[in-house]
């Protein structure tokens, strides 16, 4: 905002009232002030959730904990955390710190100490980006699961939280190693399947045959390069390689 508007301190004032909180006009004013950074509109949704939400006196700190930048709120992102390898998150820098301190405490079994844990870093380091005026930036962090990993690229695509390019850049390699098999429901299509899979098998055995002369036949057995082709997308568990996958 340019300038507070009277609309604005208005609601301070109106907010103040209902949450009990003593405010003079030139209080209101200097709060008005202190939120000029933000687009107003989203000033104004966060004082009503002020009002419905506050059980004690307003602060700034509590209108700015709840101006919606895009961040989720504290509760939503602690139910978004992965829970294992396999799951996929495309999470901000917040909610990324904060999960590296409760996850150590969710692995003991200290369920409440590890939500507390990431609830005040979260909140703590969410109020900072914003009184920074710092917008949030979206990192994919992708499990091993291909199927986990599609839902949360799309799903983030589909938000606004990465490109469309970068999302497909991410999905390339499970698009490329998995073909988007039909569904094995009967031996028909296993047995299609199956053969798809020892093709690529071939191909890859051939190929690697041509950059290294003298490793064999190209023939590779056929139990052998099916086992290939089904694991060759699994990515390994720990930190994220240059596109995110753990």
């Amino acid at each position: 905002m340019v300038k507070a508007s009277s609309v604005l301190i208005k609601a301070l004032a109106v907010t103040a009232q209902i949450t009990g909180t003593d405010v003079s006009p030139e209080a209101a004013l200097v709060m008005a002030r202190d939120l000029e950074a933000f687009p107003e509109a989203q000033v104004l949704q966060a004082l009503a959730r002020c009002r419905v939400e506050l059980r004690g006196r307003l602060t700034i700190a509590d209108i700015v904990s709840r101006i919606d930048d895009g961040r989720p709120g504290p509760e939503e992102a602690w139910a978004r955390m992965p829970r294992s390898e396999a799951e996929s998150i495309v999470w901000t820098d917040e909610e990324a710190v904060a999960w590296g301190i409760a996850e150590p405490l969710l692995e003991t079994g200290d369920k409440v100490a590890a939500r507390m844990a990431f609830r005040e870093k979260y909140c703590s380091l969410v109020q900072l980006a914003r009184s920074e005026k710092r917008p949030p930036r979206w990192t994919p962090s992708l499990g091993t699961d291909p199927a986990g990993r599609e839902t949360a690229v799309r799903d983030a695509a589909e938000k606004g939280r990465i490109t469309a390019g970068h999302a497909t850049t991410l999905l390339a390699p499970d698009r490329v190693s998995q073909q988007r098999l039909p569904a094995p429901h009967d031996d028909k299509c296993l047995s299609a399947a199956v053969d798809h899979l020892r093709h690529i098998a071939s191909l890859r055995a051939i190929i690697r045959a041509n950059e290294h002369p003298g490793l064999g036949d190209a023939g590779e057995p056929s139990g052998q390069g099916v086992n290939d082709a089904c694991h060759n997308d699994r990515g390994s568990h720990g930190a994220s390689n240059s596109n995110g996958v753990r």
